[in-house]
Parts: structure tokens; sequence; C-alpha cells
């Protein structure tokens, strides 16, 4: 039922596409979204998974998952994480992946919707840590699409792995364009 609600919003009501799939033979990948310039990104990233059926977890600000929007936010495959506090993040989600047989997780690169010089390693030293690979998608308003990349398993040269992903994103038109850098990721 809701997947055929999902559908029914996402393609007929809202007029998106998806443009490739997420991989569904391999357990384990870190997604990142981008760009993230609104609040839109979110749903519609929501519906997307939706469609596809692919279980994907996310974290995201802990003011988020506070009543009363908190247990949605919690029921949506969210994970809420306290910024303030000096953590070692990284580590702690490489532990989970390295506990599951099974671990999706979704991330914003850039770590705001606000415009910023450079994006937020996290995601990378993640993947790293857990060896495995790295899933991009895109929303690109222009074309309303969501368009999936092929798995990229990261290379022991951080500036060619960036590059590559700023080649996936370079000629995507986010929800807000002016909050974008597509020019350098590093």
């Amino acid at each position: 039922m809701i997947h055929r609600l999902s559908k029914f919003i996402f393609h007929t009501l809202l007029g998106w596409k998806l443009v490739g799939n997420f991989p569904t033979e391999l357990k384990k990948y870190i997604v990142i979204g981008a760009p993230h310039t609104s609040w839109k990104d979110f749903p519609i990233a929501i519906l997307a998974r939706t469609v596809t059926r692919i279980k994907i977890n996310y974290i995201g600000k802990a003011s988020l998952f506070k009543p009363p929007f908190g247990l949605i936010f919690r029921k949506l495959g969210g994970t809420p994480v306290d910024r303030s506090k000096s953590t070692n993040l990284v580590d702690a989600i490489v532990a989970i992946f390295n506990e599951k047989d099974e671990f999706r997780l979704a991330l914003s690169p850039e770590g705001t919707r606000k415009y910023t010089d450079k994006w937020k390693t996290g995601f990378y030293f993640i993947a790293k840590g857990a060896n495995v690979p790295i899933v991009m998608f895109a929303f690109d308003f222009k074309n309303k699409q969501i368009v999936v990349a092929d798995p990229y398993y990261l290379t022991d040269d951080m500036e060619k792995d960036f590059n590559h992903f700023l080649d996936f994103y370079k000629d995507i038109i986010p929800a807000k364009p002016e909050l974008f850098n597509n020019k350098n990721l590093l």
C-alpha cells in the first residue's frame, strides 16, 4: 500500500522519475545525496527510497528527532546525531557497518542546505573504514529526476575520488542552484 501510494505521489502527482537503480545485490554501501539545497530534498528522497523498496537509513541533526516529529523521523529510518559533542562519529558508524549483515546509510556530503565551499569528508572515511562502495544520487530539479550512479569503489587517491564525485554532480541543477558548489569539493 505504502509503495503504491509513494509511486503515485512521486511519479504522477509530483512528476518525478528515477534514472538508474540502487544496487539490490549489495548489502552494504554509503549513499551520498547531493546537491542538498532545499527542505524538499528530504521528502523526495524518502519517496524515491520507498518507490525502490531498498532499505536505506540516514542520520540527522538531533533537534529533528525531538517531539512532535521525532517518532516520524525514526520510523523513516533515521538516527539522531548530536553535532555539538566531539565524538568520533566515523568510527561509530564503521562499527555499525561491521556489526550488521545489511546496512545502507544515506548522507549529505555537504552537511547543510546552505552554500559550502567544501564537502564534509566523513562519508568518505566511513566508506574507507568499512570497506564499502559509495552510491551517488542527485536531486535534479530542472529535469525532475533522481539520478542514481553505479557503485563507486574508492581508490587510494582522495583527490581522484572527489573529482569522480564532482564529475557526476557538476551538471545537476538543484532546487536552489546558488547554494550548490559544483566547482570544487575538497
